[in-house]
């Protein structure tokens, strides 16, 4: 008895106080050791004790509170990869920030494929938004509410309530407003159909937790049904066509995974059906990846056919009934009709409802995403933000402020550019547009004044000078390499943060620019631009195989990939606890195999 005494005061007291100590014990298969995680906090000590900072008068609680009415209000919409990158990165408690979102928690995307054949649980990685805010040490709130409209002129958003409040009288669909100083736009986008007809009723897809329990319970269903004794074999292949429309990384990853549970489990659970199993992976293009190097698609390519997922390249999808799936080949006139059991729309991303009406709103309607300055700033709201999938950066082009900038350099007025000069205007024009380093980088150089030396016959650097006419030359072609930004968990997870360190040094950058000089105007932006650093991307391909195409153009194909695919994904979770889960996962399905049960 004394001992289930000390283990419940052990667990009581890490209820009690979770700041106290958190110790997470992960079993890695790699090492085969345990890594020890534990976290202390320093005022922890003094639990009990009260200091002299604690004892706090009634005038200094009523300064407090003033200093608390007078805080800016941020409002953040959403709660994907842009939202909570800003939230875990904001530090500054001069603001009242306010969490806006249908969805109370977050979701690790990348994982989403491995949830739906039963290599992951959905709660695994899975993290409620309050868990998170409430370890932040500023004033945070979150509301579980839908954004419906955005009125940009009175600083408000309208919201409508998520679900029935339970034991209460507020009613589904009730609508309120909320004010703020500063709006930051980060609700994603949703799956483009491109119009096709019978998608939206016929398939599933795979962008919420929801389509990725929706999937797996499907797949599980589909083996039950097809192992009914009632089934002509005709009916068994039907019911056992996957078909996975757009290979890119999302319908890539979930074929290799379903081909995983097929081999690894189903001949194990369901050996009478296990044969009759086809996947297929209708592309549009001439190849699937094709995102990624030629290496890697060319590998994916060969690896599927061995593995008997059959890749149809060239490939249209014009529409989809409740039992078939037409397709037609490019250049071709004819459709193919085929049978299927499941279908998952792979194919692409468009613009939510209310993206789509707030950009009405501020003449952006042709458009496909919000459009942005550098700094994120939604163009002509000076005090509304985008980020994320629902938002793109409206790089501008170097030769829309060429005659400025000549200007700016040519100090003497000289009408010509010494390299001197060049040089000094070079540093500014490479801060400002991001296109020149990557032009520089695709040209291999590191200096400017090369490529200028080659269109110069290579004449002596020293001795070159420029005319306006020359400059505008050397200058207008670094805007072919200017390009969008992927929608991918890794560019808006880096734009939040981004912006969280700008809001961060906001009233600090106001008085003091550090950014790049305004060539149209004078003095300098508040803040260096925005830049996107890829950190590398993966493609898990099945088998234990996942091709890597890291910085540096280094490419990896392997089961070396696929642990550092492991590892890297691990050490990404949002918390501990949910790291904990994943590694345990993967560690109960290296053992035991995938949950087959239809939960």
């Amino acid at each position: 008895m004394r001992s289930f005494n000390f283990f419940g005061r052990f667990a009581s007291a890490f209820h009690d106080y979770p700041s106290l100590s958190k110790i997470i014990f992960v079993s890695t298969v790699s090492g085969g050791s345990l890594i020890a995680y534990a976290e202390a906090s320093t005022n922890n000590g003094n639990r009990g004790h009260v200091s002299h900072a604690d004892a706090i008068t009634s005038n200094s609680i009523a300064h407090a509170d003033a200093n608390t009415s007078k805080k800016k209000k941020v409002v953040v919409l959403g709660t994907g990869w842009a939202g909570i990158s800003f939230l875990k990165n904001l530090k500054n408690p001069t603001y009242e920030v306010e969490v806006v979102s249908p969805r109370n928690f977050f979701v690790f995307t990348p994982l989403l494929p491995s949830v739906t054949c039963g290599k992951v649980e959905a709660r695994s990685i899975v993290e409620p938004i309050r868990n998170i805010i409430r370890k932040r040490n500023i004033d945070v709130s979150y509301c579980e509410a839908e954004c419906i409209r955005i009125d940009p002129a009175n600083k408000k958003i309208y919201c409508r309530t998520a679900r029935t409040a339970i034991n209460t009288n507020s009613k589904q669909g009730e609508e309120f407003a909320v004010g703020y100083d500063y709006l930051i736009i980060a609700v994603g986008a949703q799956v483009n159909t491109f119009n096709t007809p019978g998608v939206e009723g016929n398939c599933h897809f795979l962008k919420e937790i929801e389509d990725a329990q929706k999937i797996r319970r499907n797949v599980i269903e589909s083996f039950e049904k097809a192992s009914l004794p009632n089934l002509s074999e005709e009916e068994r292949k039907k019911i056992l066509h996957f078909v996975v429309v757009g290979g890119g990384p999302t319908g890539v990853e979930f074929s290799g995974e379903l081909r995983d549970f097929v081999n690894q489990d189903v001949l194990k659970l369901y050996p009478m059906v296990q044969h009759l199993v086809k996947i297929t992976v209708i592309e549009a293009t001439d190849h699937i990846l094709n995102m990624f190097d030629k290496r890697i698609t060319t590998f994916a390519e060969g690896k599927f056919l061995r593995d008997d997922i059959d890749v149809k390249l060239g490939s249209m999808v014009t529409k989809i009934s409740e039992n078939e799936i037409s397709t037609r080949a490019k250049g071709s006139d004819k459709t193919t009709s085929t049978p299927y059991g499941m279908v998952l729309w792979s194919t692409g991303i468009g613009s939510r409802p209310l993206t789509r009406e707030f950009m009405k709103q501020i003449g952006q309607g042709n458009r496909r995403a919000l459009a942005t300055d550098e700094w994120l700033r939604v163009e002509g709201c000076d005090n509304i933000y985008a980020l994320g999938d629902c938002a793109t950066i409206n790089q501008r082009k170097v030769v829309e402020d060429i005659a400025e900038i000549f200007k700016r350099a040519d100090k003497d007025n000289s009408g010509t550019l010494t390299v001197k000069e060049f040089r000094e205007i070079m540093k500014d024009v490479i801060a400002r547009y991001p296109q020149v380093k990557l032009y520089m980088q695709s040209r291999r150089v590191r200096d400017f004044v090369d490529i200028l030396t080659e269109a110069k016959g290579n004449a002596a650097k020293e001795k070159i000078e420029l005319s306006i006419e020359e400059f505008k030359s050397a200058l207008s072609v670094v805007d072919s390499k200017m390009k969008n930004l992927p929608a991918t968990a890794q560019v808006a997870n880096q734009q939040g943060a981004y912006l969280a360190k700008c809001f961060n040094r906001m009233e600090e950058c106001e008085k003091n620019p550090e950014g790049p000089p305004r060539f149209r105007g004078t003095g300098r932006h508040r803040f260096q631009p925005f830049r996107y650093r890829h950190l590398g991307q993966f493609a898990p391909l099945g088998g234990e195989k996942t091709a890597a195409q890291l910085p540096g153009d280094w490419v990896s194909i392997g089961h070396s990939s696929q642990w550092l695919w492991y590892s890297i994904y691990a050490s990404k979770q949002v918390s501990w606890r949910t790291r904990a889960l994943v590694v345990s996962d993967w560690i109960r399905r290296f053992i035991f195999g995938r949950d087959a049960s239809g939960i």
